[in-house]
């Protein structure tokens, strides 16, 4: 059984093979690699095979199912994998050389844990260093990682969290979100109840911001159902939760606050639809408002706020 599994659902092949090479160049060499093709309509399948490594398994989907449950293929790697740990990655994204390496060290600091963390670095569609994701603490208690990201302190994607694989298959694998919009975030607050989570801050995965990506493409009226299903989990949650005694306080906040946090998490997705296309977006958003629980001031708040994000990298 192999230390990792490093799972990559695979659709676009343009940086697919610069994921690929980010991985097999690993300092620390005890990983397989899943390649999940989901009916890609690209060469996927011939660029795997031009790397001859024994650690290289390729499936293929069936039909193509990331679309909009992306968490199918998430799911589906985590049926496949055999290693003890797990991570899921995007198939523009890489990883730094010492990316298996850190988490081995976090780990040895942190044993037993389900899941473990990474500081990223956003880089833009030629690698280029963008920004740094908010540094996190050593160690911290799930109601702390909620308080913090719904607050939008907190930057994180899939692929900067190393799961313990079969708690993570344990607790139903990743959380179903319309696109996995949010699904990153529940699933890593699931693994946390009951141990925590822990950080490193070496940047050692970069995040590659660019117009495919999830944050960046449309479906905004499925982004914003997922904000539903989040506002459901989070209630669910908060009603169910016993706090350890070092986040009494941060639960009891967010007990209180957790109308005016997802209201929050709503208006930052319409103002990511709106930097472009405002007047249309605007009335999509108002004739949809009751179906998601919108105000005229969402909207209207929102619209400010899309002129801050036209310019800025995805969240």
């Amino acid at each position: 059984m192999p230390k990792f599994s490093v799972c990559i659902p695979a659709y676009k092949g343009r940086f697919l093979g610069e994921c690929i090479q980010s991985i097999l160049g690993q300092t620390y060499a005890d990983f397989e690699l899943i390649v999940l093709n989901d009916c890609s309509p690209e060469p996927i399948a011939q660029l795997v095979a031009s790397f001859a490594d024994s650690r290289i398994r390729y499936q293929e989907n069936a039909a193509n199912v990331g679309g909009v449950r992306l968490t199918d293929n998430w799911n589906t790697c985590l049926s496949l994998a055999q290693g003890e740990y797990i991570v899921v990655m995007g198939d523009d994204d890489r990883m730094e050389r010492d990316f298996l390496e850190a988490f081995v060290e976090l780990m040895d600091r942190y044993p037993g844990l389900d899941v473990y963390h990474c500081r990223s670095l956003v880089i833009d569609e030629a690698g280029n260093p963008q920004l740094l994701t908010p540094a996190c603490p050593a160690f911290e208690r799930v109601c702390d990682s909620i308080w913090h990201r719904l607050n939008q302190w907190r930057s994180q994607y899939i692929s900067d969290f190393v799961y313990r694989t079969e708690a993570l298959r344990s607790k139903g694998g990743f959380y179903p979100l319309p696109l996995a919009w949010g699904s990153d975030d529940i699933t890593a607050y699931t693994a946390a109840v009951q141990k925590g989570v822990a950080h490193t801050n070496r940047p050692v995965f970069n995040y590659r911001s660019n117009g495919l990506s999830i944050t960046s493409s449309g479906n905004e009226l499925e982004k914003m159902q997922a904000n539903l299903g989040y506002e459901r989990w989070l209630r669910a949650f908060l009603e169910q939760h016993v706090p350890h005694p070092s986040e009494a306080v941060v639960y009891r906040t967010l007990v209180s606050q957790q109308a005016a946090l997802m209201r929050q998490r709503k208006r930052y997705t319409m103002a990511l639809s709106m930097r472009s296309g405002l007047p249309a977006k605007c009335w999509m958003w108002l004739k949809h408002r009751r179906r998601f629980g919108l105000t005229l001031t969402d909207i209207a708040v929102a619209a400010a706020k899309s002129r801050g994000l036209r310019k800025k990298l995805a969240y």
